[in-house]
C-alpha cells in the first residue's frame, strides 16, 4: 500500500461538480492500494498518517502530528500510485489491487484514522476527482508498506 501525505492548509475534492470531501488544515492522503495488501498494510499506514509528526511546534521544529493538532484527513483513492514506468513510456498498473479488493482495504485505512479520533472526509472510490489543495510549507511525505522506498 503506498500513500502520497500532504500537509495542506485546505484540501477538497469534486465530483462532477459536488464537493465529496472537504478539509481545512491537517493532510490530504492519497492512498493506492496493490496486489497482496491486507490488515497489515492498513495498521501501517494508518498509523504512519496518524502519527507523522510533520506539523511544527511552538520552537518551529516539525514535532506535531495530525492526532496531537486535532486537524482532518482528507482520504483520496489513487490507484495510479501502483504505476511501474520504468519501461517504456506508458505506465503499467499490474500491480494496482482490483476494485473489490482495493475499495474494502481503502475504507479500512479510513475506518481506523476515525477510530484514533480524527475527522476523517474523503473521495469517490472509482470516481474521476478533481483535488485542489493548499500544500502547507510545502510538506510531503511518500509511504510504502512494504517499505520499497
Amino acid at each position: 500500500m503506498r500513500a502520497v501525505v500532504q500537509r495542506v492548509t485546505s484540501a477538497r475534492v469534486t465530483v462532477d461538480g459536488r464537493v465529496t470531501g472537504e478539509i481545512g488544515a491537517g493532510l490530504l492522503v492519497l492512498l493506492g492500494v496493490e496486489q497482496g495488501d491486507g490488515p497489515s498494510d492498513v495498521q501501517y499506514i494508518a498509523a504512519k498518517v496518524r502519527d507523522l509528526r510533520i506539523f511544527t511546534d511552538d520552537a518551529g521544529k516539525m514535532n506535531v502530528s495530525v492526532l496531537d493538532r486535532q486537524g482532518s484527513v482528507l482520504v483520496v483513492s489513487q490507484f495510479t500510485l501502483s504505476g511501474d514506468a520504468r519501461n517504456g513510456r506508458r505506465p503499467s498498473f499490474a500491480t494496482a489491487a482490483p476494485p473489490p479488493i482495493a475499495r474494502p482495504l481503502y475504507e479500512d485505512v479510513m475506518r481506523e484514522l476515525k477510530a484514533s479520533g480524527l475527522h476523517v472526509e474523503a473521495g469517490e472510490f472509482q470516481a474521476m476527482m478533481q483535488v485542489a489543495l493548499i500544500n502547507d510549507g510545502p510538506v510531503t511525505i511518500l509511504l510504502d508498506s512494504r517499505k520499497t522506498f
